[in-house]
């Protein structure tokens, strides 16, 4: 059992795994998820962030899945109001006044009356892997009807490498029943470790205010039973709610930007780490997959506010886009933090003058690596040492 236990937590990143050994792999994933006796898989590395306003009674869903993993929670708005959290669940719960306590003043960089306060989570966990989730989604189902347990497809994700370089048209070429397919070259079929698993959702689509406007009563009903690698210098729209990364590789870059109370713009904030993130994947050699898993969005939220709050966003992703399509990163940017302050002053000196709310949000991505670098200071890996010196 202890070797088993090894070999799915510990896949193969430097070598393609065959196609028996994937068959292998997963046929031990599945016997060892179906014994009660056998820890879940990083259970002791992984959070779960959950950002929200109201009582989380959608965690009675999903609690097969997530009571064996520890929560972060993250109260945004009123911090006197008492969130109730359903019991059995392993949880820490933060509101604004714990975020100003434990920041200081470099809490302003952490938005308030938004989502994208969920981003104090990512910084104050301590764990490899990060999963968040928003309070209202809940659990998908397949085709066949049955649940789809989300987290651990996500793990699967973030735990089997990337191919960013060359597209693979079968998708995900260490998904069982899959390889890489004729034609690939086999200096590439090592892959690349997995930063970022981006998920999608059934029900209620991800959509701006105006396409909400003109399809309200839309619906998303399909399923694509797929996973894939977006293609190095492609970008994506990233959306939070459904979204798993390596807390490790790319934490420092998954900070939502200033949204919410006192900004001019909302609703913004997971595509601005989306498009930072894998602008400094790409330069670092790591990479981003999308597809499964799937939840279940279950609520619209009104357009008419939507629209408010992503007005000047309509316009200024104009901008956005071409920047970040085009910005490149120097070679001595060798970690995702070197990467976000290189990207904080390419912001100020190119998007400022779009507008300055952009002067302030380069600011503020300088505080939040301030931040996390407190949050997270470890001696190894701030302080250089001489070659020779014990650690």
């Amino acid at each position: 059992n202890v070797h088993i236990i090894f070999l799915l937590q510990n896949p193969p990143t430097q070598q393609h795994i065959p196609t028996t050994t994937t068959n292998l792999v997963s046929l031990l994933s599945l016997s060892v998820t179906m014994s009660s006796s056998v820890t879940p898989i990083l259970k002791d590395e992984l959070d779960i962030v959950i950002p929200t306003i109201r009582n989380l009674d959608f965690l009675e869903q999903w609690r097969p899945f997530f009571q064996p993993y520890h929560l972060i929670i993250i109260q945004d708005g009123d911090p006197s109001k008492v969130i109730k959290v359903p019991q059995g669940f392993d949880y820490e719960l933060y509101n604004r006044n714990d975020i100003n306590r434990i920041l200081g003043p470099k809490a302003s960089c952490i938005s308030f009356k938004d989502s994208a306060c969920r981003c104090f989570g990512f910084a104050i966990s301590k764990k490899k892997y990060i999963f968040t989730i928003d309070d209202d989604c809940f659990v998908a189902k397949d085709p066949s009807g049955k649940e789809i347990d989300a987290l651990q497809q996500h793990i699967k994700n973030l735990l089997t490498p990337s191919t960013p370089f060359f597209f693979n048209t079968l998708y995900d070429p260490y998904r069982e029943g899959a390889d890489f397919v004729r034609g690939y070259p086999f200096s590439l079929r090592e892959g690349v470790p997995t930063a970022v698993s981006h998920g999608l959702w059934l029900n209620v689509p991800d959509y701006d205010a105006p396409t909400q406007l003109v399809k309200p009563l839309e619906r998303n009903t399909r399923y694509v039973d797929a996973v894939m690698t977006i293609p190095k210098g492609t970008l994506f729209p990233m959306c939070g709610m459904n979204l798993a990364f390596n807390r490790g590789l790319i934490g420092p870059a998954l900070y939502f930007g200033l949204m919410g109370d006192g900004q001019p713009i909302g609703r913004y904030d997971d595509m601005w780490a989306g498009w930072c993130a894998k602008v400094i994947s790409d330069h670092l050699g790591l990479g981003v997959k999308t597809g499964l898993p799937y939840l279940w969005h279950s609520k619209a939220s009104n357009p008419f506010v939507n629209l408010k709050k992503e007005y000047k966003g309509i316009y200024w992703q104009e901008e956005l886009i071409p920047f970040f399509q085009s910005v490149s990163l120097p070679k001595e940017c060798t970690t995702p933090q070197k990467c976000y302050i290189e990207l904080s002053k390419k912001v100020k000196a190119k998007l400022g003058l779009v507008d300055d709310y952009f002067n302030k949000l380069a600011d503020a991505m300088v505080t939040w690596i301030e931040v996390w670098d407190e949050l997270n200071f470890s001696e190894e890996n701030t302080v250089a040492l001489p070659n020779g010196s014990e650690k």
